[in-house]
């Protein structure tokens, strides 16, 4: 029995370590396994963990991932016209005018990855599948 359960925890471990593997690999443009030092928060995220700034650190005992529905509703909110997408030039008015705006720094990391490179538009419908935590295969970590 321990010997099956030990097996199990290596395939986690290796499941795990593959996932960082392949979420590195994406942010892996030169293709020279390093990444900018800059993309280690959108990394972080695309991994499931969901650091907070310092000042709201002590708010809250673990991280918590934002479920699908709430994501949707979010883009949807923001798309005015209703045609599935948002434009670059409004996506940047909404993160940088309202609520805690993005440094540029957050913006242009967070370009680079949700844009479609051809049209410079957010398919928001697309793009929140890589914001969604899978929470059955992610590793438990505590804040």
């Amino acid at each position: 029995m321990a010997e099956r359960e030990e097996k199990g925890e290596d395939a986690l471990v290796a499941e795990i370590q593959k996932k960082i593997t392949e979420t590195f690999e994406v942010f892996d443009r030169e293709s020279n396994k390093t990444v900018d030092v800059r993309e280690i928060g959108c990394i972080v995220r695309a991994l499931g963990c969901f650091p907070l700034r310092q000042k709201y650190r002590n708010c809250l005992n673990r991280f918590q991932p934002i479920p699908e529905d709430v994501i949707l509703h979010a883009f949807e909110a923001l798309d005015e016209n209703k045609c599935g997408y948002i434009t670059k030039d409004d996506l940047v008015k909404h993160l940088t005018q309202g609520g805690e705006p993005f440094t540029q720094e957050e913006m242009e990391d967070m370009l680079a990855v949700a844009l479609d490179p051809e049209t410079d538009i957010l398919h928001y419908r697309d793009y929140r599948v890589k914001l969604v935590v899978d929470e059955t295969k992610t590793f438990p970590f505590n804040g």
